[in-house]
């Protein structure tokens, strides 16, 4: 029994000295919960909303307030110009549009039947038939309480309209998420277990003393996964557009630019973990953990950021795959040019840059 106690305070103290045990035991299992905990909801809440009110009389302003006290919509602004809805839309940020005809309250009591056209965004077709569906129950609230209760004479006839994706098919939100999902883990997994392989086998030190500078060793190990990764790209897009009929209303030239910078983002953040790194385990530990869960649960790709607490909401717009995923949807879907995503094209280029600079700056040319 002496030695089996001696053993086990021997392995308690391994586990407590070795802070990567430390953190698979107690800090993965953390971030799960917070995460899982506050993503993982299918209610969506304070989705931006755009009112356009052409009646402008009590029962059209009546909803229009029910819509404002949801905690499920916040409303951007109200409109009297249907020519601003798609606009709106391009921009990315408003989800539906509530429009309210003219005459609303007069053809709601006299004619006894009126109707709300509600357009929205099924470029996300789970998020948009849950809008949709919200909206519905507003208004169906409304018209019990008008009929005081009951099922009576008047009546409001929600008009559904889908922009973008009227069959409200899964691939459009699927694809543009799983293309950034595998060019980034492909990308980070490859270079920094490659390198990470080098110093494993001792053959970094031949690298590193040949006549070839050290750095230009580096960039010719990332060009050969920067052409894979847009082969792999070129795979899932006929994967897409033939089997699973994606469209592809924009650019493919501006699609393959955007991702090029995206594959080199992921490249230099390969390079970064490769430096803090001794081993290939430890290597692709990281790499699955930088990329995979955040990329799953932080991009909008799985989840609406709308639903998740300000703090991770803060945290999502430091990772690549949010505005690659939101990029993708503009030019596949959307059918948008340079000009409509020119805000998360240059705020991922200015990501590579920086992670570039940092990666080439910490590259250590002598091994311990």
């Amino acid at each position: 029994m002496k030695q089996l106690i001696v053993f086990i305070k021997k392995e308690f103290k391994h586990v407590f000295r070795d802070n990567k045990t430390l953190l698979m035991l107690f800090g993965l299992p953390i971030a799960q919960i917070v995460l899982f905990g506050f993503a993982l909801t299918n209610e969506i809440k304070n989705s931006k909303i755009i009112i356009c009110d052409y009646a402008q009389d009590v029962s059209s302003l009546q909803i229009t307030e029910r819509i404002s006290k949801s905690k499920n919509f916040e409303i951007k602004k109200t409109i009297i110009d249907k020519g601003q809805i798609e606009e709106s839309f391009k921009e990315g940020d408003v989800k539906l549009v509530v429009v309210f005809p003219v005459n609303f309250h007069n053809d709601l009591y006299h004619k006894n039947k009126a109707q709300v056209q509600v357009i929205a965004d099924a470029s996300d077709p789970n998020t948009a038939s849950t809008l949709t569906a919200y909206i519905n129950f507003i208004v169906g609230s409304y018209q019990q309480e008008i009929n005081n209760g009951t099922d009576g004479a008047i009546k409001i006839i929600p008009e559904i309209r889908m922009l973008y994706n009227p069959e409200l098919k899964g691939a459009t939100n699927f694809v543009p998420g799983v293309m950034a999902l595998v060019l980034l883990l492909v990308c980070v997994l490859m270079t920094s277990v490659s390198i990470v392989k080098e110093k494993e086998k001792g053959t970094m030190e031949v690298l590193l003393v040949s006549p070839m500078n050290p750095f230009t060793v580096i960039i010719a190990k990332a060009i050969p996964y920067f052409f894979l990764s847009l082969i792999n790209l070129t795979v899932i897009l006929l994967m897409s557009i033939y089997l699973l009929d994606m469209p592809m209303n924009g650019s493919l030239i501006l699609l393959y630019f955007v991702s090029s910078i995206l594959i080199l983002c992921a490249l230099s953040l390969g390079l970064l973990i490769s430096n803090v790194t001794e081993t290939q385990q430890a290597a692709m530990l990281i790499s699955l953990m930088a990329m995979l869960l955040p990329t799953v649960m932080l991009s909008g790709f799985m989840f609406p950021l709308e639903n998740m607490p300000l703090p991770l909401q803060v945290v999502s717009n430091i990772l690549p795959s949010k505005w690659y995923y939101i990029i993708v949807k503009s030019i596949m879907i959307k059918g948008l040019g340079l000009m409509s995503i020119w805000k998360e094209t240059l705020i991922l280029t200015f990501m590579t840059i920086g992670l570039l600079f940092i990666s080439f700056r910490k590259f250590n040319i002598r091994l311990q």
